[in-house]
């Protein structure tokens, strides 16, 4: 990864922080996406000192004349792109029934047509470098879980993007990567959507438990490395994935049973 230039997008937290610093310290020149100008600026501080170069650019990837800036100011900086990290994401919490259809919009705007955008813009000088475009999906992006239509929508919609991308590259020496990670330490519970399309502020989970934002990150850096297509984080992931495919009634009750069971489920 050394002097390879890293777009990075939702890196003011969570999966995109922990990438920063896991590139950063494997020689990777990074361009920092997010919309909180503040934490983006702490963050490149932070890296800084022990080396890394970062440029912030506050970036909305729910608006595509954002997306193509944030692409034109990383080239004008840097003069190339190795690799895009579509990471930037939020999440919901409500029944399709009670939940406002704006809700579903937000949702697919950031998490299925911010990376369509990104990609759109970066596409052209990924493809001169031969480079890597990584969806970070979820297993919502290959089972359905309830009290989040939004999200498990746009993380569908988001594989097969990556899916169909990847199958019209094959010739071209680019590298498509999806990566799924179980349920992480971040603030994306905290920032979920409610039926109303506000956060909802508190995570149902027990967030001390939950896999480490850092070896996300660490497993995103392999993925790179490795040119690898998939890669589905933990067993219970694994699990979910082969049992759906095979056994999907079953998957289907174990799922409703588990979500139910949430600190103030919507069921």
């Amino acid at each position: 990864m050394k002097d390879k230039i890293v777009i990075i997008t939702g890196a003011s937290s969570g999966i995109g922080e922990a990438c920063a610093h896991v590139f950063g310290k494997a020689g990777a020149k990074l361009v920092l996406a997010a919309r909180n100008q503040e934490k983006l600026l702490e963050l490149s501080t932070q890296l800084s000192t022990y080396g890394v170069q970062a440029l912030p650019i506050v970036c909305d990837v729910r608006l595509e004349k954002d997306c193509e800036a944030l692409v034109q100011k990383t080239i004008a900086h840097y003069g190339q792109i190795d690799v895009l990290i579509n990471n930037a994401g939020i999440s919901m919490r409500a029944l399709f029934r009670d939940a406002d259809l704006k809700v579903l919009e937000a949702l697919l705007q950031t998490n299925f047509w911010g990376a369509v955008y990104c990609t759109k813009f970066a596409l052209p000088f990924l493809l001169k470098t031969k480079g890597s475009i990584i969806g970070v999906n979820s297993w919502a992006g290959f089972t359905g879980l309830p009290g989040r239509t939004g999200y498990s929508a746009s993380k569908f919609a988001l594989l097969g993007f990556m899916e169909a991308l990847r199958v019209e590259n094959l010739k071209t020496g680019l590298h498509i990567g999806s990566i799924f990670p179980g349920y992480t330490t971040s603030n994306i519970r905290n920032t979920a959507l409610n039926a109303n399309g506000q956060p909802q502020q508190d995570s149902p989970l027990d967030e001390n438990k939950l896999m480490s934002a850092n070896e996300v990150a660490q497993n995103i850096l392999k993925m790179v490395q490795k040119r690898r297509k998939y890669h589905i984080l933990t067993t219970t992931g694994k699990l979910m994935y082969w049992i759906n495919k095979l056994f999907p009634n079953y998957i289907d009750r174990e799922v409703y049973k588990v979500i139910s069971k949430e600190k103030n489920s919507p069921f």
